[in-house]
């Protein structure tokens, strides 16, 4: 009996494991954050560096953003990384909506699993896999058709980001409750009709964060973009790359730190969003 009681007391405790209550998991916790964060803190802090050092404070000043922001350069590169962005995010959230759909909403069969893989097959390749094999084509094409425009470079983003904008998409629509839909379909409802009145409203929140998770990816792709890009395609993350080459200023802190309030500000306008919804 004693022994059955042990035995029902370790599967107790075994059964309410809790990784956080183990010794040292805060101290290994706050380590990471450390060592995650601390880098761009040092970033952002000597974007308002008034010197020209990127190790030795020389004072409080907005000189870099101001130099950033009056560059014609960093502007043509800024406005060409947001429309090849937005034009890829958006090409490529229809795409993984539509087989995000495909592929949820029918019933199991032979293949599906290697129709999920396939789609997900860029996350898995090495970037620089992916970059070489679109350069090798695209080169090829080039040659035939004499085209070396900037459709390249977004049908290169555009497959790049479909996984990404896939991904949130799926798993929405398999956390949805079919009850719905299957009472849009009884009140004689058609296909169409369903859709538009019940699975996309309902669909939304994830539509948006796969378009928000595949803008942020294309805005700040540097690897597919050197290899893709022609000349005269700088990108702003390419720009800052060649800069980085050459002097390291602090007006590179300050396009960085740009960058990052662009991406905060994403994320936060998302949560708002979604917390008015619920």
């Amino acid at each position: 009996m004693c022994g059955l009681r042990r035995a029902g007391r370790r599967g107790v405790k075994a059964r309410h494991f809790d990784i956080s209550a183990q010794p040292g998991f805060a101290t290994v916790a706050m380590l990471t954050f450390v060592l995650l964060y601390l880098p761009i803190v040092t970033l952002v802090v000597y974007a308002f560096n008034a010197g020209n050092s990127i190790a030795l404070w020389e004072g409080f000043s907005l000189r870099w953003f101001i130099s950033a922001a009056q560059n014609e350069r960093v502007q043509e590169a800024s406005i060409r990384s947001l429309v090849v962005a937005a034009i890829a995010a958006t090409i490529a959230t229809l795409a993984a909506t539509m087989a995000a759909l495909a592929t949820t909403r029918t019933r199991p069969y032979r293949g599906l699993t290697f129709k999920y893989a396939f789609i997900n097959q860029p996350l898995m390749v090495p970037e620089i896999v992916t970059a070489v094999a679109l350069l090798i084509v695209f080169s090829r094409i080039k040659v035939w058709t004499g085209y070396s425009g900037i459709g390249y470079l977004l049908a290169a983003h555009t497959a790049f980001c479909i996984p990404f904008a896939y991904l949130p998409i799926r798993a929405r629509l398999e956390g949805m409750d079919l009850t719905l839909e299957r009472a849009a379909a009884d009140l004689y409802a058609r296909p169409w009709m369903t859709f538009r009145r019940v699975t996309l409203p309902l669909l939304r929140p994830g539509i948006i964060a796969g378009f928000m998770l595949a803008f942020v990816i294309s805005l700040d792709d540097v690897v597919i973009t050197e290899f893709v890009k022609s000349a005269g395609q700088e990108t702003l993350p390419t720009y800052m790359l060649g800069q980085l080459r050459r002097v390291v200023t602090p007006e590179i802190n300050a396009i960085a730190t740009a960058f990052l309030a662009l991406s905060v500000a994403i994320v936060t306008i998302f949560f708002f969003v979604n917390r008015k919804k619920a």
